[in-house]
């Protein structure tokens, strides 16, 4: 419950405004991703802007996410920060009954609607802006790899010399003559 509430801010009442350009601001921070239970970012600040541009029959929202996220590397496993900056646009269409859209830019709402959750949209932004290979040297802010760490995983790695030196036993040595 006290996720939902965390999330909440993020519901825009669009009924009272005028047709034309809102905006709003919104601040990410690391409470917003506790509300996600299996989220790839756990820790993040983020300045999020939307514009919301009211029509007679549809809402158009300007996403601007700008900020930092923390990754995990997939090399030396140390969390790092990586800058973002998403520029995204989202259509929400208004019909007497809630449809499915087939285009993923389009989301349908009931004309009794009244405010629209972007929670959702902006977390998603954020998660597609996450790089499929996640390492430190690669973010450009001269943050290197754990070398220590590296070393100890490479030395745990299967076909390591280690592991070989301890695979000495006299059980092995007849099981590969048979080979």
């Amino acid at each position: 419950m006290l996720l939902l509430k965390a999330l909440k801010q993020f519901s825009i009442p669009f009924t009272g405004l005028k047709i034309g350009k809102n905006q709003f601001d919104f601040d990410i921070d690391n409470s917003f991703f506790d509300a996600y239970e299996y989220s790839l970012v756990k820790k993040g600040d983020l300045k999020t802007t939307v514009e919301l541009d009211k029509q007679e029959t549809m809402l158009i929202l300007r996403f601007q996410i700008d900020g930092i996220i923390v990754l995990d590397c997939d090399k030396c496993l140390a969390e790092f920060n990586s800058p973002i900056s998403v520029r995204e646009r989202q259509i929400v269409k208004f019909a007497e009954d809630e449809l499915e859209s087939d285009d993923l830019e389009i989301i349908m709402l009931n004309k009794k609607e009244s405010e629209i959750n972007i929670a959702d949209l902006i977390y998603e932004f954020i998660i597609i802006s996450v790089p499929y290979i996640k390492i430190c040297e690669q973010n450009g802010d001269g943050q290197q790899c754990d070398q220590e760490m590296i070393a100890r995983l490479e030395s745990m790695a299967v076909g390591s010399q280690e592991e070989e030196k301890t695979n000495d036993d006299p059980r092995w040595a007849a099981l590969k003559k048979l080979k």
